[in-house]
């Protein structure tokens, strides 16, 4: 959040999270609160690529919700997935905007349980790589504590 203020008096940021249950209604709010009146906030699940963010400091929080949002809809089609997702953020990368992407790195915990799981575990693993291939700066916190990746 702090790299954002840097770069911008009002950067934008995109929450991609549904609200699921009242449970996580109260967390976006908590969110939201942490939030000063300088951030933008804009709300989009799963169309990141029509929004215009040209000239804007944004940060997009995060892959893990957006992609939940497109495995649930696309009923765990892992392939129709990954063609929708990278053709949104496809979208998103021609704008000439300064994007903080937040992802999270699934794959370096417990085995997942269930088929479902295992199929979601490489989903992410693959979006993850397909946005730090484009990226000209990767940060891998651990613990709060910064690992530059490229």
């Amino acid at each position: 959040m702090d790299l954002a203020l840097g770069l911008s008096d009002q950067p934008i940021y995109l929450a991609t999270s549904r609200k699921w249950d009242s449970d996580f209604e109260k967390r976006v709010a908590r969110h939201q609160d942490e939030r000063d009146q300088r951030w933008e906030t804009w709300e989009e699940e799963k169309f990141i690529g029509k929004l215009n963010v040209s000239g804007r400091v944004v940060v997009l929080d995060c892959i893990t919700l957006w992609l939940t949002n497109w495995f649930v809809d696309l009923k765990q089609d892992i392939d129709a997935c990954l063609h929708h997702g990278k053709q949104e953020l496809a979208q998103l990368f021609q704008q000439e905007a300064t994007l903080i992407i937040i992802s999270n790195e699934i794959g370096m915990g417990v085995h997942a349980e269930s088929h479902m799981g295992r199929k979601f575990v490489e989903l992410q693993g693959w979006m993850n790589q397909f946005i730090a291939k484009r990226a000209d700066k990767a940060v891998f916190m651990v613990s709060g504590l910064p690992l530059q990746l490229k």
